[in-house]
């Protein structure tokens, strides 16, 4: 069962209580009794572990595939315009 944080706007007092998932968000406040206590949420903390999160774990390979992309696609264009400026040389 989770740990779920709550804050009493009534008193200022903010606890902690045991509860499961489907527990309500709002409940009467256990320290003064008169106030709601809503739930506090919280961002998760997230760590990435190993390569390829930073721009510059990639940059290298990136940058040497969009070459290898650019010379050929070049290369391929060149060489088609060269046939067919042969094709129509011989007619």
């Amino acid at each position: 069962m989770p740990t779920y944080e709550y804050h009493c706007p009534a008193c200022d007092a903010t606890y902690e209580l045991r509860q499961g998932f489907d527990a309500p968000t709002t409940h009467p406040c256990e320290e003064c009794g008169k106030g709601t206590a809503k739930r506090v949420l919280h961002a998760p903390p997230i760590v990435f572990k190993g390569s390829g999160w930073y721009i510059t774990d990639s940059r290298n390979k990136l940058s040497a595939v969009n070459d290898s992309e650019s010379s050929g696609s070049e290369a391929t264009v060149g060489s088609a315009s060269e046939s067919t400026g042969e094709a129509a040389a011989a007619s």
